[in-house]
C-alpha cells in the first residue's frame, strides 16, 4: 500500500476516532475558586491561655462544623457549655494529638494542588448541574476516624487520613485500619474522596428501592463514571481505588467475572448478605481468581463497564438524564454489555 494511502486510512481513523469523542465542556465562563478552610491551622493557635477569647470565635467562623467535631469527633462535650474548655484542653496536650498536629502541619503547610483539582471538578459539577449548592470544605484532624464526612453546610476532610501509604502513623493502626485500605491514604486521593463523597451524599445517593444487585451494580457504576466526568485527568485505579495490578485483573478477567455472575444467578439476587463480597471493600474476592489475585468490589467495577457501555452507545445522553435513569435493567440491556 503506497504511503498517501496508509496515511489517507490513519487520517480517517483519527476522524472517526474524533467524532465519537464526547466534547469537552467549556468552563471558561464558570466563576468558582474553590478553597479549603484550615480548621485545623485554627487549632493549631488554640492553648490553655487562648480558650475562653478563641474558641467563641472558631465557633462563629465554622458554625455546624465546630459543634460536630467538638462534639461529635472529640467528644469533649457540647458546646453550648463553655465546660467542655476543660475537655478540650486536656485533648490539646495529649503527646499523641501534638504529634499527629504537626506531621500533619509538616505534610500540608498548603492545599494550593487539591484547591486546583477541586475547582476543576467542582466547575464540571456546576457545568453539568447548574442548580446544584456546592458545600464549604473544611480540613480537620480526624484522629484517624473519618476522611471525608459531610455536615450541614460542609464536607470535611480529615488529613490524617491523606499522610501518605508511608506514613510511620498507619502501621500501628493495623488492627483498626488494614493495610489495603491505608495504602489509599496519599494526597492525592483527597480529591476523588470528597468528589466520590459529594456524589453519593449530595448529588446521587441510593435509592431505598435499589435492593438488587444489577441495581447497585448501576448505581455504583453511575457514580463512577460521574467521578470520571467530573475528574478527567485522575487515574481508573484512583478513582475506584485499585491497585495497577487489580486494575489489569479486572480488564484481563472481565469475561469470566460477567460469567461468574451468570452462572451463579447473581444479577437479580436481593440478599445483601450474598452480595456483599461484590460490593464492599476488602484485599480480594474470595472464590474468583488463583490464590488471592482478584481485586475487590467487582460488582462496582462491572456496574461501571455497563454504565460506560450505555454511554458509548447512547452518546447524546447527559449527566443529568442518565443519572435520571431508574431501570437498571433497562440500563443493562441497553447497553448491549457482553464482555468476551
Amino acid at each position: 500500500m503506497k504511503t498517501a494511502q496508509i496515511a489517507f486510512l490513519i487520517f480517517l481513523g483519527l476522524l472517526g476516532a474524533s467524532c465519537t469523542r464526547k466534547k469537552e465542556p467549556d468552563l471558561s465562563k464558570i466563576k468558582l475558586d474553590v478553597k479549603i478552610e484550615r480548621f485545623d491551622q485554627d487549632m493549631q493557635q488554640l492553648d490553655a491561655a487562648n480558650l475562653e477569647t478563641k474558641c467563641p470565635d472558631l465557633k462563629k467562623k465554622y458554625g455546624w462544623f465546630y459543634a460536630d467535631y467538638m462534639e461529635g469527633m472529640l467528644s469533649v462535650g457540647p458546646v453550648s457549655d463553655t465546660a467542655y474548655y476543660q475537655n478540650l484542653q486536656m485533648v490539646l496536650g495529649q503527646q499523641d494529638y501534638r504529634a499527629l498536629t504537626t506531621e500533619v502541619a509538616t505534610k500540608f503547610p498548603d492545599l494550593k494542588k487539591q484547591e486546583q483539582e477541586l475547582t476543576d471538578a467542582f466547575k464540571r459539577i456546576k457545568y453539568h448541574f447548574p442548580k446544584q449548592k456546592l458545600p464549604r470544605l473544611i480540613s480537620f484532624l480526624s484522629g484517624f476516624a473519618v476522611q471525608t464526612p459531610i455536615g450541614n453546610d460542609y464536607i470535611g476532610i480529615g488529613l490524617d487520613m491523606f499522610l501518605g501509604s508511608d506514613s510511620k502513623f498507619y502501621p500501628a493502626l493495623v488492627q483498626s485500619i488494614p493495610q489495603y485500605i491505608s495504602r489509599r491514604f496519599t494526597p492525592e486521593n483527597i480529591c476523588p474522596r470528597v468528589v466520590e463523597a459529594f456524589i453519593r451524599e449530595e448529588l446521587y445517593p441510593e435509592r431505598d428501592a435499589d435492593q438488587s444487585f444489577i441495581d447497585k451494580m448501576v448505581y455504583n457504576g453511575k457514580v463512577l463514571y460521574l467521578m470520571q466526568e467530573l475528574m478527567p485527568e485522575a487515574a481508573d485505579s484512583t478513582l475506584i481505588g485499585y491497585t495497577d495490578a487489580q486494575l489489569n485483573w479486572c480488564k484481563e478477567y472481565e469475561a469470566d467475572i460477567w460469567a461468574y455472575y451468570m452462572e451463579e444467578n447473581l444479577l437479580f439476587e436481593t440478599d445483601y448478605l450474598k452480595m456483599q463480597k461484590y460490593l464492599t471493600d476488602a484485599p480480594f474476592t474470595p472464590g474468583l481468581g488463583e490464590g488471592q489475585s482478584s481485586a475487590p468490589k467487582l460488582g462496582v467495577w462491572t456496574g461501571w463497564q455497563i454504565v460506560k457501555k450505555y454511554v458509548e452507545e447512547h452518546p447524546e445522553v447527559s449527566l443529568q438524564q442518565l443519572l435520571a435513569l431508574k431501570d437498571a435493567q433497562k440500563i443493562l440491556k441497553d447497553s448491549r454489555y457482553k464482555p468476551k
